[in-house]
């Protein structure tokens, strides 16, 4: 195992932390709920335009659910290509510049949408994945 995989494992592996931690917060706590309880009460009972099917507080619940098993996902699936197939990153630009590319991704999210942790987290994993791009 070279250190271009090493530090590009390293990055996805930041990035499926932050899945992880997301995802528990979404369905254990209070730490994704509005301060304001009249908020969370009028998202129970409000509708989106698109449909009356749902809340948004129940869409709320099921975007930060998929936000985060996207991210646990693509962790998983480029931190196994970092280590146990190395050689599909490295002979293919594309897949390793997808995975890049997802994680400026991440980090412009974080940027306009999110506050300093995630945002310094995605920060962390872009440059430890940028960097063992440029290595590899």
């Amino acid at each position: 195992m070279n250190l271009a995989n090493l530090l590009m494992f390293a990055g996805t592996t930041v990035l499926g932390g932050f899945g992880a931690v997301h995802l528990l917060y979404t369905y254990r706590g209070n730490k994704l709920e509005p301060r304001d309880p009249a908020l969370r009460a009028a998202m129970e009972r409000t509708n989106p335009v698109i449909t009356r099917e749902t809340t948004m507080w129940r869409a709320n619940k099921g975007f930060n659910a998929s936000h985060s098993l996207g991210m646990i996902v693509l962790a998983l699936v480029y931190g196994h290509l970092a280590l146990a197939q190395p050689g599909a990153l490295a002979a293919s630009p594309f897949l390793a510049g997808l995975g890049l590319a997802m994680l400026l991704a991440y980090l412009a999210l974080s940027c306009r949408y999110f506050f300093s942790i995630p945002l310094r987290g995605m920060a962390l994993a872009c440059v430890l994945y940028g960097l063992g791009w440029a290595l590899g």
